[in-house]
């Protein structure tokens, strides 16, 4: 009997786990999805992977390489699998709800919840004014939205910033990503 990855994890052998002793990216892709899910030392670095899980289809290495075949974007460079674009805050990495997406769309939806401290997304008291601060990242780069006296106000004009900006990285690459990543980057709400 083959021995289980991770514990959850089979592979049957059907296909290459690695070609010239370097691993496969279908392989690749698998063992770090299994890993986000099962290991407790990576969940310690990484606790926001803390209760997510694999479909059990996806357990199943043959299967989730015949996934990756048919996937949109999959073997395009710098793209990423996805498991909460199409179905926000999901914990679970299954056939349904992952899609693979540019570099650019999965580090637009990452959150830095712990960076920020008590104040809303987007906003941050300026102590030399006394003011809300409002700042988006555009494009990689933060973008200054002003001052205002409270902060609902900062994270109304942030939230603006934000919808419209995820909306625009969508019409950029509309033509090359799956239809359901599109219609959810275009429905998106902070």
């Amino acid at each position: 009997m083959t021995a289980l990855v991770l514990g959850v994890g089979f592979n049957d052998k059907k296909y290459p786990a690695a070609i010239k002793r370097k691993c496969t990216k279908q392989y690749y892709l698998w063992q770090n999805m299994l890993k986000r899910c099962y290991d407790g030392n990576y969940q310690a670095k990484q606790p926001t992977y803390i209760g997510c899980s694999a479909s059990d289809k996806f357990k199943n290495y043959s299967y989730f390489y015949e996934w990756c075949q048919a996937q949109i974007g999959f073997g395009n460079n710098g793209w990423q699998i996805d498991k909460d674009i199409i179905r926000r805050d999901n914990k679970v990495y299954s056939e349904d709800v992952c899609v693979f997406v540019p570099r650019e769309i999965n580090n637009f939806f990452t959150n830095h919840s712990a960076d920020r401290g008590h104040h809303p997304i987007g906003v941050d008291f300026h102590k030399i004014t006394g003011k809300y601060q409002a700042r988006c990242n555009v494009n990689g780069k933060s973008k200054y939205l002003g001052l205002f006296a409270d902060q609902q106000e900062a994270f109304e004009v942030y939230k603006q910033c934000k919808e419209e900006s995820c909306k625009q990285i969508a019409n950029k690459w509309r033509s090359q990503i799956d239809e359901r990543t599109y219609a959810a980057m275009m429905s998106w709400e902070v």
